[in-house]
């Protein structure tokens, strides 16, 4: 098979410390399962792999706290995760697991392969040390006082009180979490690859190439990292001094006491899984047509697609491909269309602080609503910006997008209503089979042509990983049914026209089947259910015969009606609303008469005074460090009318990956001034809360570049 009909198609490998959220499930499973399913559908060869992240510092602080193993943690965490992605309808051919022996193996040869290269190089660095606990110490077992908010418990990596991005050395009174001993540093070697010799010699080259095809924001973080001279891609360290993860394999040098670093060996747990697939699948699906693991991932014999969300990027886009291209004979990724986050009910998802909506609670306290769910995710999918998750319709604007609102308004009252009344009336008037139509008519045309125009529209959405607008056009097609139905009311016109009922109501089975198909990627129950009723067969290839509007044969019987979705009551909203007023209770503190202070008001100006102020929205396509500027980031926006050069002093708040693509608000005829070398030409508008941290100051939802504020 030609690599251009196979698919290698891997999701994010989940931390097993904790279940699946929402915001998991619209940055990365969900688009990759539509994704799979739809390639599938069209006949392709398609091997969708994933599987539990079961190494590093996270698994094991969640067994100190629970006083159990870290195995016991991932056996735990694994089980809860699989269960909820296979009741959900996430359609992996192989949930794998890299505590599994498979996995050891393959991370250990592959470690083998580099070192046996010379891609890696060996380093002497100093690390803290635990000498009470007689450890080194990752950045997740150092505590300490946050320099930016004084918290006391921030990590050595980041405060979760104020989110500021930290490293050990700037805690205030660090501590090691192992004994509570203040940790001091000491010398150990370990491997690293050598980033920076493969951006030299290929890797900047082969992204630059990307441009064209990945997301904006993937395409900018790539290039962001892309620094030259003394700040070009750094050795990044492949091995750590721990005792959980996979060792180092015995035969390499000073291996005693370290494992490979978990963003090393997490992402072989793909190739890993690809592995464990061939040898555990008992009866392999019709849509895996290789025979090897290596069809899958042999250089240039498959597409090889990474669904994950914005957090990733560099390590799915620098890291892991240096490493493929290191080790040779290997595909690199086609694609990784990067989704951005999902926010709950206005505030960020926190695990921490159980701002969130966990799958398998979700799943039991909502049985049978787990098409209702896809569908809400897919429609507010943060492919190109965060997005909300809300529960309520109350009636506002900012609600029209909930999850009350999208499944009876949308589900309910168009695409599960229209099939519903096409099956009512079809047993109601022609003794429950597909009626026989006239020769093709004007009606049979407009409606080929328009389930034609939107199948290819849904095709070309998702091959361009657009899920949501493929969502829309889903809709679209139910809301033409609806119309159609509507415009020749068959329930009146059988009084008159029997013949012209028939074919209305022909017509109308046609597009209620070409719905069934076309929902299966994004609602797999409801899809089969509707099949079934309609007399299709389940498991039969429909796809490619979609969008000419005569997948129903005349006398096709067609069963009793049943209901595709279920509205949503207040009673259900207000249940889950106060599960989350419970978590924001619970994790609320006093907040201190500094932390609440206000700035005074500056002194009064006029009107006129305000109005030379052009403050127009722009986007932020490009954001870099400035060498030795610590608070500086230099900035390209498009502001509609150009683009432009501005420097912020937002360094130590933003990291530059995180803010390309967002837009801001830009004071643009301010006048230009010289700063490090550079000339910035505008300023932008931030607020700023008593303790010092910024905030954007955007617009609520995504407007043309150059709208002026006023």
């Amino acid at each position: 098979m030609s690599k251009a009909e196979r698919f290698t198609i891997t999701a994010a490998l989940p931390y097993a410390n904790g279940p699946v959220h929402i915001g998991h499930l619209a940055g990365c499973y969900l688009p990759a399962d539509i994704f799979s399913r739809y390639q599938r559908l069209r006949g392709r060869d398609v091997l969708f792999v994933c599987g539990s992240d079961e190494h590093g510092v996270p698994i094991t602080i969640k067994a100190k706290n629970e006083g159990i193993t870290p195995q016991q943690v991932v056996d735990k965490y694994h089980v809860i995760m699989k269960n909820a992605f296979e009741a959900l309808g996430i359609s992996f051919d192989i949930y794998s697991r890299t505590s599994a022996p498979i996995h050891h193996e393959t991370a250990s040869e592959f470690f083998r392969n580099l070192y046996q290269k010379g891609e890696l190089i060996e380093k002497e660095t100093l690390e803290f040390y635990d000498e009470e606990a007689g450890e080194f110490l990752a950045d997740r077992y150092i505590v300490g006082t946050c320099p930016n908010c004084s918290f006391d418990g921030a990590y050595g990596d980041q405060c979760e009180n104020c989110g500021k991005s930290l490293s050990p050395e700037e805690l205030l009174n660090p501590r090691s979490k192992l004994s509570g001993a203040i940790p001091v540093k000491k010398s150990t070697r370990h491997y690293y690859l050598d980033l920076g010799k493969h951006q030299d010699e290929w890797l900047k080259d082969w992204i630059e190439g990307k441009k064209d095809q990945w997301k904006a924001n993937v395409y900018g973080q790539c290039m962001s990292w892309m620094g030259e001279g003394e700040n070009k891609l750094k050795p990044r360290a492949v091995t750590r001094d721990l005792k959980w993860g996979v060792p180092v394999p015995a035969d390499i040098p000073d291996h005693e006491g370290k494992v490979l670093y978990v963003w090393f060996d997490a992402p072989i747990g793909y190739i890993s899984a690809t592995k464990d697939f061939f040898a555990t699948a008992a009866n392999k699906p019709n849509s895996v047509k290789g025979n090897s693991w290596e069809d899958y991932w042999g250089e240039d014999r498959s597409n090889l697609i990474h669904f994950i969300g914005k957090d990733n990027i560099v390590f799915h886009c620098i890291i892991f491909p240096a490493m493929l291209h290191a080790h040779g004979g290997l595909t690199l990724p086609e694609n990784v269309p990067a989704n951005e986050f999902l926010n709950l009910e206005g505030n960020k998802i926190s695990t921490s602080r159980n701002w969130a909506v966990w799958l398998h609670e979700y799943l039991t306290e909502m049985p049978g609503r787990e098409d209702e769910l896809r569908y809400v995710l897919t429609a507010n999918m943060p492919e190109n910006k965060d997005n909300d998750f809300i529960w309520k319709y109350d009636g506002s604007d900012r609600t029209t997008d909930s999850y009350q609102a999208k499944v009876n308004n949308e589900l309910v009252n168009n695409l599960g209503n229209f099939v519903n009344r096409v099956v009512v009336l079809t047993h109601k008037f022609f003794d429950g089979k597909v009626p026989e139509s006239a020769a093709p008519s004007e009606d049979a045309t407009m409606v080929s042509e328009k389930l034609s125009a939107l199948k290819t529209s849904i095709e070309q959405n998702i091959e361009n990983y657009q899920f949501r607008a493929a969502l829309q056009d889903l809709l679209k097609i139910s809301a033409f049914g609806n119309q159609y139905m509507q415009s020749h009311e068959p329930w009146k016109l059988i009084k008159t026209d029997a013949a012209k009922t028939a074919e209305v109501m022909n017509l109308c089975l046609q597009i209620a089947a070409e719905i069934a198909v076309f929902a299966e990627p994004f609602m797999p129950k409801a899809a089969h259910t509707m099949k079934k009723m309609l007399g299709l067969n389940p498991a039969a290839e429909l796809w490619n015969h979609c969008g000419k509007g005569n997948l129903m044969a005349p006398g096709t019987p067609v069963a009793e009606p049943a209901h595709l979705f279920r509205r949503v009551d207040d009673a259900e909203m207000d249940a889950q609303l106060a599960k989350l007023a419970a978590s924001k209770t619970q994790n609320a503190t006093p907040e201190t008469p500094e932390k609440n202070a206000v700035a005074p008001a500056c002194a009064e100006i006029k009107y006129d005074d305000f109005i030379k102020n052009d403050i127009r929205v722009g986007t932020i396509l490009e954001a870099e460090r400035i060498p030795k500027a610590d608070k500086l980031l230099k900035l390209t926006i498009d502001t509609g009318l150009d683009q432009r050069t501005i420097l912020s002093g937002i360094a130590e708040h933003f990291a530059p990956e995180d803010i390309i693509g967002k837009q801001v608000c830009v004071l643009i005829n301010l006048a230009p001034r010289k700063m490090r070398g550079f000339e910035s030409q505008g300023m932008i508008l931030m607020a700023e809360d008593a303790a010092g941290k910024l905030y954007f100051v955007n617009p609520e939802g995504v407007i043309n570049n150059g709208s002026k504020v006023s």
